[in-house]
């Protein structure tokens, strides 16, 4: 897959960022993206005001994560989540709503809870940048 097809949809912000990233990652972040859904921070914001959020998981890192992140949410960072997830998630039917930085490694984990059976698995694409940019951060 060429660069631009992975950057075919994204805002400024997010074309610059990918441009730092190498292509079969990009690739990779493509494939998962198709094969989950995905919301924005506005669309979080009506599940988050509807109630239909489920559980909320920060995948990013824990340094990340103490600088701020959307309140209620679980912090599961991406490399421990497959291990950690039945524990905190044994029901492979709840909605489950992941979140990173951009939404590049959320939709990684999030195709892979897929691989695993959970069958209501969201990716905030946009991650951290957009939830702020939706007014949801603190």
């Amino acid at each position: 897959m060429s660069l631009m097809l992975c950057l075919d949809g994204m805002d400024a912000d997010r074309i610059a960022h990918a441009k730092a990233h190498p292509p079969r990652f990009l690739a990779r972040v493509e494939a998962c993206r198709s094969a989950v859904n995905e919301c924005d921070g506005p669309e979080l914001a009506t599940m988050l005001s509807e109630g239909m959020a489920g559980v909320i998981i920060d995948v990013r890192e824990t340094d990340e994560f103490e600088r701020g992140h959307l309140k209620g949410a679980v912090h599961v960072s991406k490399g421990v989540l497959e291990r950690d997830i039945e524990a905190l998630m044994p029901d492979v039917q709840q909605r489950v709503v992941l979140y990173c930085g951009g939404g590049f490694r959320s939709a990684i984990a999030a195709a892979s809870l897929v691989d695993m059976g959970y069958t209501d698995v969201w990716s905030v694409w946009g991650g951290w940048r957009a939830i702020r940019a939706a007014g949801l951060a603190e």
